[in-house]
């Protein structure tokens, strides 16, 4: 009893502090609980023909996406020494690119700047325009992960540095091809990351407080790009890691363990986070080379099996078994699983089996990397695509039923020969923030109050 009663306030605390934000909050990557579901209420039932905007703010380059909290907004670009925005398109991570990673504070309400942050950073990677990763907020302290290996934990109201570490310098982390990407995440007093390196370090988490060390786990020297998430499972949480070697449940307190499936990704491709169903109790996980594997887990013990894997090595079109996912995070809906594969596929899956009930290109249109970042509201989905358009659907065993479409930003960013956004979006104050490498937006997305004409 008494363990129980223990495990009991140890979830209920740390339950409290995810929850601690304001409903209306979007206070890290994929939402206040980090499952891509947006639950405030009274938005548009369907999207108006032109974007109402609430206000436009210019800023640098970037592919890190938006956090809302506490009435402030929280985003990561990149300036060149001179002040100007990124222009010049590079493949070559050889090439240095010099210039200043900077850390941004918004007035919610207005898009006004409140305080800024920068600091050198010098480039090795491909895509060199910007940070990668979500800031994640958590009762006063933001901490964002730049490019090149910086993590900040800063003071949310004043933009001071309370802490830091560098991957390199302190890990022995080496930079991996497209920069470091996995937006860290806070588990009570616990800030968790996926770092790399020497010496275990694949995953390590530091008093989110103080930025001491309390745990390192798997060794794994490229950490990859995806984001860790949590799963309540019967009376057990497990932290979930996607990377190059493999899916893992990890205990949060320790970073012991629970089960592992092992994989060996091409291009150390684990960038979308794993995604949980907790009433089917599957873990899925998916590569854009390697292809995809679900996971069932055991109620009662910090187990899991391997339901299917995708058997399928190559990412060309019409050879990919399942879904061959890149940089969106799928997601669980009534039973079924949505994603979008590696040429712009939006597809639904059978859990159980793998099987592929049907595919569409309508949302993202058809291209290599082609892609569109989903977010469940209620019974519809948001999709933000690489367009810069929002897309407000119904996705089911049935089809793909489109409600309404809006052009929200223009794509800025080359990817091979077209222009794109790879940002994902925030969804707070019943409203859409976006941005591309030029601006960040903030659209109104609030139902008629009655008695308004629509």
């Amino acid at each position: 009893m008494k363990t129980m009663n223990r495990f009991l306030t140890t979830a209920t605390a740390c339950l409290a502090i995810t929850m601690a934000a304001h409903a209306e909050d979007w206070p890290q990557y994929q939402g206040p609980r980090r499952d891509g579901v947006w639950r405030e209420t009274g938005i548009v039932e369907t999207l108006p023909a032109t974007a109402e905007y609430r206000w436009r703010t210019p800023i640098g380059a970037g592919f890190a996406g938006p956090a809302v909290a506490d009435g402030r907004v929280y985003l990561c670009d990149r300036m060149e020494p001179t002040g100007d925005q990124l222009s010049e398109y590079r493949w070559d991570k050889k090439d240095p690119v010099q210039g200043l990673e900077r850390i941004l504070c918004l007035d919610a309400d207005t898009g006004a700047v409140v305080w800024k942050h920068e600091y050198p950073c010098r480039y090795t990677i491909s895509y060199p325009s910007g940070p990668r990763a979500t800031p994640t907020v958590c009762e006063g302290r933001v901490y964002c992960l730049g490019a090149m290996g910086d993590l900040l934990c800063l003071d949310a109201q004043t933009g001071r540095v309370v802490w830091s570490k560098n991957y390199v310098r302190d890990y022995g982390t080496e930079i991996n091809p497209w920069g470091m990407a996995a937006a860290p995440l806070v588990d009570c007093e616990r800030l968790i990351a996926l770092v790399g390196g020497k010496q275990g370090a694949g995953v390590v988490a530091w008093n989110k407080e103080t930025g001491v060390e309390l745990w390192r786990a798997l060794d794994c020297p490229d950490p990859g790009y995806s984001a860790p998430v949590m799963a309540q499972c019967g009376s057990r949480r497990q932290l979930l890691v996607w990377c190059p070697i493999g899916l893992y449940s990890l205990q949060p307190d320790s970073g012991n363990v629970f089960w592992h499936e092992s994989a060996d990704l091409k291009m150390g491709h684990s960038i979308a986070s794993p995604v949980f169903d907790p009433d089917r109790r599957l873990v899925f996980a998916t590569s854009f080379f390697n292809g995809p594997l679900m996971m069932q887990l055991d109620p009662e013990m910090s187990t899991a099996r391997l339901l299917w894997k995708g058997e399928s090595d190559i990412e060309l079109p019409g050879r990919t078994q399942g879904l061959h996912g890149l940089m969106a995070t799928p997601a669980f809906h009534g039973g079924y699983l949505y994603g979008v594969c590696s040429y712009g596929q939006l597809r639904c899956l059978e859990p159980q089996t793998g099987r592929r009930v049907w595919e569409t290109f309508a949302a993202t249109g058809e291209g290599r990397w082609a892609t569109a970042f989903l977010v469940k509201h209620e019974d519809r989905f948001l999709l933000f695509n690489e367009h810069g358009e929002l897309i407000l659907a119904r996705l089911s065993p049935k089809g793909y039923e489109e409600i309404g479409r809006m052009a929200v930003l223009e794509p800025t960013m080359k990817a091979g020969r077209r222009m794109v956004v790879w940002s994902p979006p925030a969804f707070a104050h019943r409203a859409l923030f976006a941005r591309n490498d030029k601006e960040i937006v903030c659209v109104d997305l609030a139902a008629p109050r009655p008695g308004k004409a629509e």
